[in-house]
Formats: structure tokens, sequence, C-alpha cells
């Protein structure tokens, strides 16, 4: 649980990516973890001076460092002068990094920490957590990527084994991928600020230690400029947040440009297929579930797994494409803000084509394909078209998520009715509120991105000359809760009033998809207190059911 306003559990450390070019690093002994610190400094570039006695025994990489000059011997007992003259010249001499590798006994490890802290040169100390001003993290590359991990000197091995758990797990060509993807997002910018669409700076790596910008899922119409411009880009940073892994690490520069002439033609990659084969294909409608897959059904699963293409939402996360065989073809949507008409109609027209060739067509969608998922149009369309589709349900979200971030839908004594609403209605347009109904808890789906008018509306009353129906304001104390990614092992929960909502979602930024749940029963099992929003991280509550012994290797025993 985070504490927006005040924190007074542990701290955690500060983690970034320090550019050391060309900096001098002083390395404290000449022991098996010195040369490992040597290897480290060089590695990123920087220049490591050794200082040991004449007669240190060397170890063996080590002196082979000094031997082919990458490495500097400074061969004599460490005086405190060392860290003002060995150090570059543009910075008065002062060394930029120390690494002491005598360990936390040695009488010279807390006199070093302590003239580094007094000059404010970052230091290490090996075995001696309470003197480090900073500690290397075990880490795993692939190109660009560059994935760290830290126990903060508490987990012995432990580190070294949840990054190799880490790096197991991702997909080959990563590294490459996030280059080709650079690359295309520079060009982006490049021909956007040639044009005059853009007078920003290109921007490298955005911080994302909060999410996403709270208004990274904004609809983008013709007439706000600035969404517009940017739309290649936004639209590029939602490939990446929404594709899987495994299919951006796949990815060629050949997808990359046709991705992008489908988006800017307007033009959808489906032709009429003349004529139709010997066996007549089927179509499933299907609804996913809130996030985890093991939320899926059963029917559902042996849809995944029998379908000779998926058409799948940009919002099925990512365990559950996973569970997709790897022979099957699979479209993930393009619907992003701006093109959302556009790319239901590619998709309902890739679906056709298919079933024209005799093919099993999963239609894959969030939650459940009737509410709000255009799965009664999509069922019209393809029965018109002569395929009736067969529709499997999917657990919603709009039921579920508050089940996980533990807040009663109904509750005796509180609340006896529920109301789910859309928080964005055709084209954009914003649906007419609820009226303040004391008992009903409201659930708000595809809201978030206009989190800041709703409640507006919600806790103002309507304008007499506005034409809308009289209706009671919501109170601004109301009890409301903003959940995101529900059931995943990176759910997060926002806990606060209407009152101080907007702040905190701007506070915290985005982390789609999400929903807005508002009525006294998000206080029922969390009490209210003096804080005006409380944030808590992470679930794992489904994985701990897991039983391995009933588990193929895609996580499914078959039923």
């Amino acid at each position: 649980m985070k504490d927006a306003s005040c924190d007074n559990g542990p701290r955690a450390p500060l983690l970034a990516a320090v550019n050391v070019e060309s900096q001098v690093h002083l390395i404290i002994g000449s022991n098996p973890l010195a040369a490992a610190r040597c290897s480290k400094s060089l590695d990123a570039g920087a220049k490591p001076i050794i200082i040991a006695p004449e007669t240190a025994d060397l170890q063996y990489t080590l002196s082979e460092r000094i031997q082919n000059g990458s490495a500097e011997w400074v061969r004599k007992e460490f005086q405190d002068d060392d860290l003002t003259t060995l150090g570059r010249e543009e910075v008065d001499r002062v060394v930029d990094m120390v690494f002491v590798t005598l360990g936390g006994n040695h009488p010279l490890s807390p006199h070093i920490a302590k003239l580094c802290r007094r000059f404010r040169i970052p230091v290490n100390v090996s075995d001696a957590p309470e003197l480090c001003t900073f500690t290397l993290l075990s880490t795993y590359s692939d190109g660009p990527l560059h994935v760290g991990i830290t126990t903060s000197g508490r987990g012995c091995k432990l580190a070294s084994r949840l990054r190799r758990e880490v790096s197991s797990s991702l997909p080959t060509n990563l590294g490459s991928a996030i280059d080709r993807l650079g690359a295309v997002r520079r060009r982006l910018w490049e021909e956007d600020q040639a044009a005059g669409l853009c007078d920003t700076a290109f921007e490298g790596d955005d911080d994302d230690a909060t999410g996403q910008k709270h208004t990274f899922n904004t609809l983008a119409t013709d007439d706000e400029v600035y969404m517009t411009r940017t739309r290649r880009i936004r639209w590029l940073s939602q490939i990446c947040e929404y594709w899987p892994l495994r299919k951006l690490a796949s990815i060629t520069d050949s997808d990359i440009d046709d991705i992008l002439k489908a988006y800017s033609s307007g033009n959808n990659n489906a032709r009429e297929v003349n004529g139709v084969t010997a066996r007549k294909g089927k179509i499933i409608l299907a609804g996913s579930g809130p996030g985890h897959p093991d939320m899926l059904t059963r029917a559902t699963y042996h849809a995944i797994q029998s379908a000779d293409i998926i058409l799948a939402d940009k919002l099925v996360p990512e365990p559950v494409l996973n569970l997709i065989p790897r022979r099957t073809e699979v479209q993930i949507s393009r619907k992003f803000p701006g093109n959302a008409d556009q790319a239901q109609e590619e998709f309902l027209q890739m679906g056709l084509k298919a079933l024209r060739s005799g093919k099993q067509v999963l239609r894959l969608k969030q939650g459940d394909p009737y509410l709000y998922g255009r799965g009664g149009e999509e069922f019209e369309f393809f029965r018109n078209e002569g395929h009736i589709p067969l529709v499997l349900p999917g657990i919603t979200s709009a039921l579920s998520a508050s089940l996980f971030a533990e807040i009663p839908a109904t509750h005796r004594g509180a609340t006896d009715q529920v109301l789910i609403c859309t928080g964005t209605g055709r084209n954009g347009a914003a649906p007419e509120p609820p009226t303040y109904v004391p008992t009903q808890t409201v659930v708000f789906l595809m809201a978030l991105h206009r989190l800041s008018a709703l409640v507006e509306s919600l806790v103002n009353a309507p304008a007499e000359d506005s034409g809308a129906r009289p209706r009671t304001p919501w109170p601004r104390d109301t009890p409301c809760a903003i959940i995101e990614r529900a059931s995943c092992t990176d759910q997060r929960v926002i806990r606060t009033t209407l009152e101080h909502v907007c702040t905190a979602f701007e506070a915290e930024g985005s982390r789609p998809p999400g929903l807005l749940v508002v009525g006294v029963s998000c206080h029922v099992l969390h009490r209210p207190n003096e804080q005006k929003w409380v944030v808590e991280e992470g679930f794992k509550g489904l994985d701990e059911l897991r039983d391995p012994s009933i588990m193929n290797e895609e996580g499914w025993k078959d039923f």
C-alpha cells in the first residue's frame, strides 16, 4: 500500500541508469570482486583505476586488464588524497565513483565511505550495505534493453536468480525490436517536425514510474490540433503498450511500413474473396475476462486452441494471448484513438474473408463480448453475411474488478443495486451521467480518459437551460476507486473520493485498461482515513492458487 501524502515505511532506492562514459572509477582492492567491478566499469565506458600495493596478489583477469592498458594500477596503499587527485581534470581531479572491495570489516572501508560522503562521491562497499550510497544491479542486456534487479543487499544470490527468471521469460530479439521501433519513432518525429506539426524536442525514454499519462487513451478528434498532430506517435506508443512482447520481438521493417501505410491511408487490407470453399467457415465471439488467463472459461480456452485465425482486441492481455498456439494466425486490433470505426470495419472484413475461405475465426474480446463490446453489432454483421456466430460469455470487469479490489458491489445495509455505465458514448460523446442514489454502486467503463469531465458532471447539477433531465448531484465526499488491470499481477487500485480522484489519477498516471467504481461500497471493507488517496499495487491471489501438478507448459491442463 502506498500513501500519496506521506510514507513512514522503508524507503525504496532511487533506481537510475547512469551515463559513466569517460568517468574515472577508483577500485580499492585486487581480489576477484575488484576484477568484476573493473569489468563492469569498462563495459559502461568508464576508466577504472585499481589501488593496491605492489605485493598484492592480482586476480588473473584483473592482471590481464592492466597488461593490455584498459585499466590502470596504482601500486600503493590507499591515501585520502587519491579521491581528489586521480580524477579527470574537467571535474578538478575528483574521482567520479569508488568501489571498495575490501569488505565491511576492513578498517579502511568505513573511513573511505565517510570521505566519499563528504566529497559527495558515490561509493560502494562490498558486504556493507550501510556504508554504500549506491549498489550495482544484477543486470540482463539485449542491445538497448537493460534489465536490472536489486535486493538492496539482502538477497544474497537471489537477485541473480530473479534476473535469470526475468530474462528467460523475455522473447529473443527483443533488443533488435526496440532498436527498430525507436528508429521508427524518431522517423515519425522528424517527419512531423519537417511538416511543421511538431515544435517540441525529441524525447528519449519516458519516465514510466507513474505509468502512462492520464490522457494516454484520449480520443483524438480533428478539431484538437495537438492530439491530431501527434496521433501517429501516440499510436506507435500504444502498439508498444498493448501488443504481446512475442509479437513485438518478431516485428520487421516491412511490418512497420505496412502498419504505417494502413494507418496513414485509411484503407484496410481486407479484400473480397470470390467463391466459397467446400468447408464452411465458423465464427465465434468470445470474451477473455478481466485479464488473468485463469479467468477464461473452458469454452473460450478451447476456442483459442482450435481457431485458424484470432482477431483480438488490443486490450486482451498478453498472458491470454500467450495461450494461442504458435501455428495460429493472430491479428491485433488497430483500434486506437481516432481510428475506432476504421479498425472495426477492418476486423469485420478480415473475419468475413477468413470465413469465406472455410476457416474457424475467433473474435476475442476483453471482458464480455456484449457488455460495451460491440458484440451485438458483430453478431448482426456476420449473421447478415450468412454466418451465425457462436457467442461465448466472458467474466466482465464491470463486476469482477471490484471483487479483486475488495469492494463488494452490494452489501447489506449499504448498497442494494449496481449500475453499469459507459463513460464514452458513440463517437466520443459524453453520455448523460446517472442521478445520485445513496444505496447504488455505479461502475463506469471506458471513462478514465475523460475522468475530469465525468466527475464534474456527477457532482454538479445540470444547468436549467441545458435541456438535460433534472437529477441529484453526487456529494463530493462520495467514496470511489480506480481499478486498473484487474486480476493481473500488476493490478493497481486508487482509493479516494470524487473530490480527489482527478488529482490522484493525474499524479499516479494511467495503467490501462481501467474503470471507475463510485459509491459507499468502496469504503465498506476499507474504512476512510485522513489521506486524500491511497494506492495499492499488485495482485497475486490467482497465481498462488495454481497447482503445478495440473498445469501443462502453457499454463493449463488439457480438459
